[in-house]
Formats: C-alpha cells, sequence, structure tokens
C-alpha cells in the first residue's frame, strides 16, 4: 500500500496494565476510504487500540499515526480529524439532543450550522427529537445522535467500538447503511464489532487475542480460519428435556396486559403462558414493549389492567413475594465492581435469604464450576465483560429461583464466550429453573424453547422457531424478526 494511501499506520504498538499486557507488539496499516473491522474475543486489546489512535492513551513501545500525524506528539492535529463512538454511549443523558450536538460542535471549535452538511443524513433523522433528553431516547436513535456528535467536525477517520451493542437486528441494519454512505465521501472507518454479519460488512479485519494480532485478512478468511471462535457448534436441548417440559406447568400467565403512560401503550394487551422449564424468548425492536413488559412481571411496576401470575403469585398484589421467587439479571450487571467475585456471592447470598453455611458450600461449588478459584479474590471490575456475565448469571441463580429474568444478557460478546453462556442458561433450564430471556442476537433466539416477538406494544408472532420461520416463509430468525419489525408503525421513541 502506498504512503499516500495510508490513513492509519499502527508499528509494534505495546500497552500493558501493570502485568497484563493489553496489546503486546500490534501492526496493521488502514488505507484512505476503508472499511476496517478490529474483532476477537473480551479482552483482546480492542478498545485500547482505539484510545491509542483517538490520542486518549499513550503506546508504551511502537508508533501509532493518523492521517500521517502521530499520537504521541501531534495530539491536537489528530482530534481534529477523528470522529470517535466509544462502546458506550459518549451522550450526556440529562442533556437535549441539540444540547449534546452544541457540546460536541464546541468541543471541536466548530458549531452545528457549520458542520450541518457533514451530518445532515443523519441528523435529520433524530432532528425533530431536538428538545428530548438523550437519555429518553431509544438505543437507535441514541446510536444516530452519537454518530453525529463525532461527525459534526467533518473528520477523515471514523473509529467505533462497538457501536451497535444492545441495538435490535433492525436498527443495527441501518446504522451500516449509515456507514456505507460515509464511506462514499472517503472518510476511513475503523470498527470493531460482535456481530457476525457486521464483520462481513468490512473490506478488511485484524483479529485481536490476548493483545496481539492472529491474522489480518478478508472477513471469510478470518471467520474461516478461526471458526472455533466466532462460529462455535450450536447447542441442542435433549428429547428427554424437552417431553418433560411439555407436560410441566404454567410457571408464568399473563392475560389482557396493558401498560399505559397517559395516552401512549407501551404494553398493549399482551397473553402467553410460559412453562416450568422452559427456554422463553421475549424478542422485539427497541421500544417495542419488551422491557415495560419485563418490568410488571418481576414486580418493579405495576401494570395499568390485565392479570398475571409469576411463580404462582399476583403481579399485582404479591410482587413482593415475587422478587422472592426470582432471579434477574439485567443489561447492566447487577454486580458490584468494588467486591471481590466471592464477596459478590456471599452478599446476593445473604440477600436471598440463604443461611451461612449454605453459601459457604454453594460459594465453593460455583468457583469450582466457573473455573473462578484461583480469582475469587479479585475484584469485579478486573473482569473481562464474558466473565462478568457468566458470574452475574450465575448470581441470579444461586438461590435456585423458579424463573430467571435475563435482559439482553450476552450483549457485546464475542460468540464463543456467548456460547458458554447458553450452556449455563441450558444447565438452569435441566434444573427446571424457568428461563425468561431478550436477546438482540437472533442466533440466541434459536436457543429458545419458544418465542414471542413485540411490535408496537403487542406480540406479533408466538411459537417455536421452526414454527415461526415456517408460518411466515422466512429463512432464519433474523429474517423472521426484521419482517416484523419492519411493520412498526409508531416511533421506537
Amino acid at each position: 500500500m502506498n504512503t499516500k494511501d495510508i490513513a492509519i499506520e499502527v508499528r509494534n504498538v505495546g500497552k500493558s496494565y501493570g502485568k497484563v499486557k493489553a496489546l503486546d507488539d500490534v501492526s496493521f496499516s488502514v488505507g484512505k476510504g476503508e472499511v476496517f473491522g478490529l474483532i476477537g474475543p473480551d479482552g483482546a486489546g480492542k478498545t485500547t487500540m482505539f484510545r491509542i489512535l483517538c490520542t486518549l492513551l499513550l503506546p508504551e513501545q511502537g508508533r501509532a499515526a493518523v492521517d500521517g500525524f502521530d499520537t504521541v506528539s501531534q495530539m491536537k492535529d489528530i482530534r481534529k480529524r477523528v470522529g470517535y463512538m466509544p462502546g458506550k454511549f459518549s451522550l450526556y443523558q440529562d442533556l437535549t439532543v441539540e444540547e449534546n450536538l452544541q457540546f460536541f460542535a464546541t468541543l471541536f471549535g466548530t458549531t452545528v450550522e457549520e458542520g450541518y452538511d457533514s451530518i445532515r443524513a443523519i441528523y435529520s433523522q433524530i432532528e425533530r427529537f431536538r428538545d428530548r433528553k438523550a437519555g429518553a431516547l431509544s438505543g437507535g436513535m441514541k446510536q444516530k445522535l452519537a454518530l453525529s456528535c463525532a461527525l459534526v467536525h467533518s473528520p477523515s477517520v471514523l473509529l467505533l467500538d462497538e457501536p451497535t451493542t444492545g441495538v435490535d437486528p433492525v436498527s443495527r441494519k441501518e446504522f451500516w447503511e449509515m456507514l456505507t454512505m460515509l464511506k462514499e465521501r472517503n472518510i476511513t472507518i475503523v470498527a470493531s464489532t460482535p456481530y457476525l454479519d457486521e464483520v462481513r460488512q468490512c473490506e478488511r479485519v485484524a483479529f485481536l487475542d490476548h493483545g496481539q494480532v492472529r491474522g489480518i485478512d478478508t472477513p471469510e478468511v478470518i471467520l474461516d480460519r478461526f471458526a472455533d471462535i466466532f462460529n462455535p457448534p450450536g447447542i441442542k436441548r435433549s428429547n428427554e428435556n424437552k417431553a418433560r417440559q411439555e407436560a410441566a406447568q404454567n410457571v408464568i400467565e399473563v392475560n389482557h396486559l396493558v401498560k399505559a403512560f397517559g395516552s401512549f401503550h407501551a404494553v398493549d394487551d399482551i397473553s402467553f403462558s410460559v412453562r416450568k422449564g422452559e427456554i422463553f424468548g421475549f424478542l422485539g425492536a427497541n421500544g417495542a414493549g419488551k422491557t415495560t413488559a419485563m418490568h410488571m412481571l418481576t414486580g418493579l411496576n405495576q401494570p395499568t389492567s390485565g392479570t398475571g401470575t409469576v411463580a404462582g403469585f399476583d403481579i399485582r398484589t404479591e410482587h413482593e413475594q415475587i422478587k422472592k421467587h426470582i432471579g434477574y439479571m439485567s443489561q447492566r450487571f447487577s454486580l458490584y465492581d468494588d467486591l471481590t467475585v466471592a464477596e459478590n456471592i456471599r452478599l446476593f447470598g445473604g440477600i436471598y435469604g440463604m443461611k451461612d453455611e449454605e453459601i459457604s458450600r454453594k460459594t465453593t461449588e460455583l468457583l469450582k464450576e466457573l473455573n473462578f478459584e484461583s480469582h475469587a479474590n479479585d475484584l469485579v471490575r478486573s473482569l473481562p465483560l464474558g466473565w462478568k456475565q457468566k458470574l452475574a448469571f450465575s448470581v441470579s441463580i444461586f438461590h435456585q429461583p423458579e424463573i430467571v429474568f435475563l435482559d439482553e444478557p450476552t450483549g457485546g460478546v464475542d460468540p464463543a464466550t456467548r456460547r458458554q453462556f447458553w450452556e449455563l442458561i441450558y444447565h438452569a433450564a435441566e434444573q427446571g429453573i424457568t428461563v425468561f430471556v431478550t436477546t438482540h442476537y437472533m442466533d440466541e433466539a434459536e436457543y429458545c424453547d419458544r418465542i414471542s416477538i413485540m411490535v408496537d406494544g403487542k406480540i406479533s408472532a408466538l411459537g417455536t422457531p421452526d414454527e415461526l420461520k415456517r408460518q411466515l416463509n422466512q429463512p432464519d430468525m433474523d429474517h423472521v424478526f426484521t419482517y416484523l419489525a419492519r411493520q412498526a408503525t409508531r416511533s421506537s421513541d
């Protein structure tokens, strides 16, 4: 590649955090106008690399340059040329859409008016919400706002650290359509993503693992070469489990459930039941109403009308009893970062009312099961994302609840780690625990016994994955979801 055609040059870069080598002799280059992927498992060093490229971190060895400018000696020049979307949205939740955009424009020494042409195609889609606080937007709308903020100063290079994590498949497709439009303007794009369909949209990818580049090539070559990580074998439940489940009683029953906020019906007359030991997928685009429904089932919110029981308890009058008989794992993990692994386990065991002797015995068993014995005294904040998720799930069923509610439990995790997580889910179901799960990964939807898909606050489809594919004449769950979600008439906000 001719030097004049290179937008990013990384040579022998190293970076450590104590004894941990986040980056170890990393080298790669990205051409101007190229869509380049940085992919790899959790803790591979991707975020560290992004932070070095946008001058938030300094390399300890080697050199990195963006548009010919050195990331150490020419920081100011780079910051004028780079747009950056970190893994967690870089928006100020209490500022409005317009205030966020104005803030970032000022930060880069420009104005919204001056940079409007560079964001018009994207920002115009959310401009009517200019007076709404960013925290009140859906995931898809936050994406568009964050991208507008990253582009308002007309950068030549765009760095995207897992920009679509936690966003539904339709919004993800729309986001990558926007990136295609940016490529046509010759903007260089470097993106990390755990979604294989997004990896395939890159022209080349670098596979990072334990801080080292294992390979650089087209997506097809890298995904095939490292198939054990990116395309692990699927999981199947035994017929014995299915037969036992079909004979089981219902542990969740919902009839004509409604949740209204003024004239807006977030949940609009839904009815369904879930059996003991069943893995029930509860899907829907951002804003479809699934989180609101889950909050009613877990006793965090009260319905406007309709009835429902969870573990035999009424969701209107016995929500405190419900909380004692369920487990819950949210997108934002219910673990305490400042406590160790063992301290978190003991804390939640106590919250669930378990006796000290039982907590001690089961803590030892759990640490062994997760292969965490040598990490019992590690602070949770030091664990890789995938480890945190497996620990959070294990803690949520530590007290052997009848039902566990999982709200997008595997967001941002690589395929191999997600498969390990689902092995834990299958093991819990075999023990008779009912699993009620939301996910934006459609390969995970295939792992569920039955699925409901919400659109505009209503259940639009309900059945096994095979039944839904057959009924809607679609080849896979991704197509099923997209077909139904595109029928939505109300705004996702």
